[in-house]
């Protein structure tokens, strides 16, 4: 079991910052797929993929009681 973190655009389509997820020992690049596929709208192929608040690769993989967040870019003034 995972914790996933949504920020910004992602948390905003999705309508919820935090998800339990039943995976483990799957790829960074793996559950942004899982999530694309679960909601077709969403991308997340800028977005910067922290675990356990250490930025990592799409290759990283995720292990039992990890937190995942997924970062998009933002703009600002």
């Amino acid at each position: 079991m995972i914790t996933v973190l949504f920020f910004a655009g992602i948390k905003e389509e999705m309508g919820f910052d935090q998800l339990i997820v039943e995976k483990n020992n799957i790829t960074v690049l793996q559950l942004k797929q899982y999530f694309e596929s679960k909601y077709p709208s969403l991308s997340f192929n800028q977005c910067m993929t922290a675990i356990n608040e250490t930025f990592v690769t799409d290759e990283e993989i995720i292990k039992d009681q990890d937190t995942v967040a997924f970062i998009p870019p933002v703009s600002g003034g």
